[in-house]
């Protein structure tokens, strides 16, 4: 809010004290009971209006207000300069980069441009933030948003021409919106993670934060606050080095990215494929590459590049570089020892000396159990070692 405006007789007061009087400016602001940036801004105004004292008797206080305070220059509105706003657009997505920076860009510039404010009250207009909803601004390289779409493709066994629905993966990088998509069999943990593998070297880097929605091979106990992430869900995120943070249930804008990206796929991959037979699914995947491919280089709406170019200037250089090795899948399973010092898995029988010496073929860890607690706790310690 602006600071209240002294009135003219102490106005004149002060330029009394000061011109005449010779005072400093703390004396004069002590008489006076101001601040000494007040008598500053005075004494500055007079000065600039070519102002001594005595003042002219026939300067009456209305004339005297509008030499100390002219009234700024008015510029039509549609005169003033209008930022590049796909360029401000654009520059957001950068770490660290929001609209004062940008602002006092644009000012340097067009030092007769709008003021903060209004530059915001602009961007918001030409972003389409009027409506009642929060905007998300991501980042480069920050968050992946993964997630299943709802229609499937129909996988005809050439053997036996059993017609299997083959599901449709899809990840939407944050920032520029590029995606990939691809189908497996089922949507259960091995094809889950075999499917992030897959997309973090189609995208040549690792991002920040993994934002999955609550399925089961992701999160294996949803929950508001603290979602319980699936074990091998988690060791993947270790190996590559990220943060996996779900959506809240039932919350569908918080991974608007690839809702936006899953609904893109079905547009310009699945209808396109709708009439097609596929036998097997790496004909499925190679056909749903190059419209993923075309779907990427097309140009977006609203913005003067595509997907590709977006990642490639903005996105890629941002993520982290993949590991050595990709991850292998390993499957976390609760078993109980049974008397004769086995534990059952997928119809296999793992013995004490194969889990101690690491030549089982699970990874394990008990839930203990007299008598056998001595047993188990050292199994247990060595698994995790290992």
């Amino acid at each position: 809010m602006p600071r209240e405006r002294l009135s003219m007789r102490k106005i004149r007061e002060v330029l009394r004290l000061r011109l005449q009087c010779g005072l400093s400016q703390r004396e004069t602001a002590t008489s006076c009971k101001i601040g000494r940036g007040t008598v500053y801004e005075y004494a500055r105004r007079a000065r600039d209006a070519g102002l001594t004292w005595p003042l002219p008797e026939q300067l009456t206080d209305e004339a005297l207000e509008r030499l100390l305070f002219p009234p700024p220059p008015r510029i039509a509105s549609n005169q003033r300069p209008l930022p590049d706003w796909e360029t401000v657009g654009k520059e957001l997505r950068r770490k660290g980069v929001t609209l004062l920076p940008l602002w006092y860009e644009y000012r340097a510039v067009h030092p007769d441009g709008y003021g903060y404010s209004r530059f915001c009250e602009l961007y918001n207009r030409w972003a389409g933030a009027a409506e009642p909803r929060m905007r998300c601004v991501h980042k480069a390289g920050e968050k992946l948003f993964v997630d299943y779409a709802g229609p499937t493709v129909p996988l005809i066994d050439p053997k036996t021409g059993e017609v299997h629905q083959a599901q449709v993966f899809v990840a939407t990088l944050g920032a520029s919106s590029y995606t990939y998509a691809e189908a497996t069999l089922t949507q259960t943990l091995p094809d889950w993670i075999s499917s992030h593998v897959r997309a973090f070297a189609f995208f040549g880097g690792v991002p920040e934060i993994l934002v999955p929605d609550n399925l089961k091979g992701g999160v294996s106990e949803p929950c508001y606050y603290e979602p319980d992430i699936n074990t091998t869900y988690a060791e993947m995120a270790r190996h590559y080095g990220l943060a996996v943070i779900p959506t809240r249930v039932r919350k569908p804008r918080d991974k608007g990215k690839v809702e936006k990206g899953v609904q893109q796929v079905e547009r310009w991959v699945l209808a396109p494929l709708r009439n097609r037979r596929f036998f097997s699914l790496a004909e499925l995947n190679a056909a749903i590459r190059l419209l993923v491919d075309a779907m990427n280089a097309r140009q977006t709406p609203g913005l003067p590049a595509s997907r590709r170019e977006l990642f490639e200037t903005i996105e890629k250089p941002a993520l982290k570089p993949l590991p050595a090795t990709p991850y292998e899948l390993a499957i976390w399973k609760k078993a109980r020892v049974h008397i004769d010092y086995h534990v059952q898995v997928e119809q296999h029988a793992a013995s004490k000396k194969a889990i101690l010496t690491g030549s089982a073929a699970f990874m394990l860890w008990f839930v203990p159990r007299r008598p056998w607690a001595g047993f188990m706790r050292g199994v247990y310690r060595r698994t995790q070692a290992a």
